[in-house]
C-alpha cells in the first residue's frame, strides 16, 4: 500500500483517526505545514490535506496522482493550473453541522434573540412578540448534500422549501426545485435565502443588487457557501436602507475579515469566522480511508472534482 502525505495543521489528529478507523498504525507522513511537506516528500503519489497548504506546494510534489481534500471547498486547488492528478472533495458529512448553524440563526432571527439580549443589558423589559419558522419560506441556493440536509431539517419546523440549481432537476429533499434562471421569480416571497454554493464562474455575484431587491423587506440572507456568491456592497446597502431584515455571513473574500471592513459596522449583519461546519478529523478521515482503499484496489474514487466545473 503506497505511502501518503497528510498536509494539515491538524495532521496528527488525522493520523490518529486513520489509525483508529483502520486498526493499524497510520502509514501517512504527518506534515503540519507546506514547507514540512516539501522537506518530507519522497515521491508519494497520494496527498490528504488542506487545499490551501497543498496548493502552495503542489508544484514541488511532481509524482502526486491523487489529492484528497480535507475541505468541502477546493477552490485553492482548482485555481492552480496543474491538472495531471485526480482531486476528490468531501460530501455527505457537512449537512448536520451546516443545518444546525443555519437553523440556529433562523431561530435567533425569529425569536429576536439579539434584540432581547440588548434590552436585557439595558435592564429594559422587551415584550415584543417573537416570530415562528412554521410556514415560512426557505429558499436554498444549491441542492447538493448540504442544501438537501438543510431543507430536510427546515421541513421538520414546518417550513416551505425551494431549491435552486442549474437545471431544475427535482430532488425529494425540497417541496420544489427551480432552475437558476427562475430564481428572481421565486425570491419575491422568500423569508430566508440560504447560499450553499461553491465558488465558480456561474455562482459569481449571483446574489447581486437585483436579486436582493426582489427579496421582501422581512427576509434574511445566510451564506455558508462561498463569498463570491454575494455582492457585499449591495448587501450592505440593502441592510442600511432596511430593505432586508438581516444577514448572516460565515465566508468572506479575505479571511480573517480585515478590521477596517465596513461589514463589521453594518446593521443587522452577523459575522462568524468560517465556522459553520469545521473539518473535524472524525468526520473527514472516514472519507479518506474509504477512498484510499478504493485507490489501492484501483476502483473509482468517490467525490471526484471536475477542475473546470469547480466541484
Amino acid at each position: 500500500m503506497p505511502e501518503y502525505l497528510i498536509i494539515d495543521a491538524a495532521a496528527d489528529a488525522y493520523a490518529d483517526e486513520i489509525a483508529r478507523l483502520t486498526g493499524a498504525p497510520c502509514s501517512g507522513i504527518v506534515c503540519t505545514s507546506g514547507k514540512q511537506a516539501v522537506e518530507k516528500y519522497s515521491g508519494q503519489p497520494v496527498v490528504f490535506g488542506n487545499p490551501d497548504m497543498v496548493a502552495s506546494v503542489l508544484a514541488e510534489l511532481p509524482n502526486v496522482e491523487w489529492v484528497q481534500s480535507t475541505w468541502a471547498g477546493v477552490t485553492p486547488l482548482t485555481a492552480v493550473p496543474r491538472r495531471d492528478y485526480v482531486l476528490t472533495g468531501i460530501k455527505d458529512v457537512f449537512g448536520p453541522p451546516m443545518s444546525e448553524y443555519v437553523t440556529a440563526y433562523m431561530l435567533a432571527h425569529e425569536l429576536k434573540l439579539f434584540e432581547r439580549m440588548q434590552h436585557q443589558r439595558a435592564h429594559d423589559w422587551f415584550p415584543k412578540q417573537s416570530g415562528t419558522l412554521f410556514g415560512k419560506h426557505l429558499c436554498v441556493l444549491g441542492t447538493g448534500s448540504i442544501g438537501a440536509y438543510i431543507a430536510r431539517v427546515a421541513k421538520a419546523f414546518g417550513m416551505q422549501t425551494t431549491g435552486i440549481n442549474r437545471s431544475g432537476t427535482a430532488t425529494d429533499a425540497f417541496d420544489q426545485i427551480k432552475p437558476v434562471n427562475e430564481m428572481h421569480d421565486i425570491l419575491v416571497d422568500v423569508d430566508y435565502l440560504v447560499a450553499t454554493l461553491p465558488a465558480t464562474a456561474e455562482t459569481n455575484n449571483l446574489v447581486d443588487a437585483k436579486a436582493l431587491a426582489r427579496l421582501p423587506a422581512n427576509a434574511c440572507f445566510i451564506n455558508v457557501g462561498r463569498s463570491n456568491v454575494v455582492n457585499d456592497d449591495a448587501l450592505m446597502q440593502s441592510l442600511r436602507e432596511n430593505k432586508l431584515a438581516g444577514a448572516v455571513l460565515d465566508v468572506f473574500d479575505t479571511e480573517p475579515l480585515p478590521k477596517d471592513s465596513p461589514l463589521w459596522e453594518t446593521p443587522n449583519l452577523v459575522i462568524t469566522a468560517h465556522k459553520a461546519a469545521p473539518s473535524q478529523p472524525s468526520l473527514i478521515a472516514p472519507v479518506f480511508v474509504e477512498n484510499y482503499r478504493r485507490y489501492c484496489e484501483k476502483q473509482p474514487l468517490k467525490y471526484v472534482v471536475g477542475f473546470e466545473r469547480g466541484y
